[in-house]
């Protein structure tokens, strides 16, 4: 049995190398590396991707984050809704604003939010919920909305792992007020380095976004607020124009190979994550829960198996939010999550055979 890498960025770089090289070679020769065509096209073509009406492209899943919560006017003396089991990002891009994270407990059966803790969470001082879409799974959005509409709360899908994901029919990036997306290498859609971007149908937010994005400069040499230099140059914008074409048939094989995960490990004593029946899960990460985790990671990793954790310490015990004051057991569901979860081999060139081995060694593992 040879090796198994968790990720594997070369399999699919080589297969559409050509693509790749003629948009490079495109970039060079227009010499317009910062905005400018090869950005715009990007924009119009993945908000159209996301069922959105704009689309404003960033340098980072995490600066998108931040250029919402700015754009929205969101800062000191407010609260943000969030999850403890999301990557740091998610936390540091409301704390970056000068607002409060306020986190609540997700549903075990899908480790996403959970709507009634959102309800219960809710303070004069609230101004939006921010929902992860973890793992490539959407949220339960029409509650979440619902909740809002009530209370006058501002939805921000955080869909840096979920690109092409849908609820009920529609996109990630077209359910909420606003959407987050990361292009880090890894992600399903994912550029040659750094990258994000903000899907919205509120055209007010995406005019003050990219006017944030370029040192407020909403006027050429005229800067009206203090802005970022948080732009996706136009290399990147090129690439990720190639690589959107793709991105459907990549997501149909990573759920070809969930499927297959799905058969082989049922009634193992093995956890994975439900896929409800609304939805459709884009599995940027495909993940068990395993009691004993550290015999499980030790078995894959003799067997030459690459594995991941994602993400092992919540945000409230993460030395930078000690502030929050909530220790060990103030979210249960997540924390044991988080202390579970074991992510497995994923990505569109992977084999069902290759998936095959990595069951082998956890039933394995599981049954000794």
């Amino acid at each position: 049995m040879g090796k198994i890498p968790f990720f594997n960025l070369r399999a699919g770089t080589d297969k559409i190398r050509p693509e790749i090289d003629e948009a490079v070679a495109r970039v060079i020769d227009n010499t317009a590396f910062v905005l400018g065509p090869e950005l715009e096209k990007f924009e119009e073509e993945f908000a159209a991707y996301c069922q959105a009406s704009y689309c404003a492209g960033s340098s980072s899943g995490t600066s998108a984050l931040h250029l919402i919560l700015r754009g929205y006017g969101i800062g000191p003396g407010d609260e943000v809704i969030t999850v403890p089991n999301t990557f740091i990002a998610t936390a540091e891009a409301i704390e970056m604003t000068g607002a409060k994270t306020v986190l609540v407990d997700v549903r075990e059966e899908t480790s996403l939010i959970d709507p009634d803790g959102v309800a219960a969470a809710i303070t004069p001082e609230t101004k939006a919920i921010l929902a992860v879409h973890l793992f490539g799974q959407c949220c339960d959005m029409d509650p979440l909305m619902e909740i809002a509409r009530e209370r006058n709360l501002i939805v921000i899908e955080d869909a840096c792992q979920a690109h092409g994901a849908e609820y009920k029919g529609r996109r990630a990036g077209s359910l909420g007020h606003a959407a987050a997306f990361s292009f880090y290498p890894s992600k399903n859609l994912g550029a040659f380095g750094e990258g994000g971007a903000v899907t919205t149908s509120d055209k007010d937010l995406i005019a003050r976004i990219k006017g944030l994005r370029h040192h407020a400069q909403f006027v050429k040499n005229e800067h009206a607020d203090i802005g970022y230099n948080y732009r996706l140059d136009a290399m990147q914008a090129a690439i990720l124009r190639v690589k959107l074409k793709h991105l459907d048939s990549w997501n149909d094989s990573r759920r070809r190979l969930a499927r297959r995960y799905r058969e082989r490990l049922a009634g193992d004593g093995i956890s994975m994550p439900a896929e409800r029946h609304d939805r459709k899960h884009v599995y940027h990460l495909f993940t068990i829960g395993c009691t004993d985790k550290e015999a499980v990671q030790k078995a894959l990793s003799e067997a030459d198996i690459g594995w991941g954790e994602h993400y092992p310490i919540p945000i409230h015990m993460q030395p930078a939010f000690s502030p929050l004051g909530k220790g060990e057991g103030s979210y249960p569901v997540a924390e044991k999550l988080m202390r579970e979860l074991i992510s497995l081999p994923m990505f569109p060139e992977l084999t069902l055979e290759e998936v095959d081995q990595v069951c082998d060694v956890l039933k394995g593992a599981v049954s000794s």
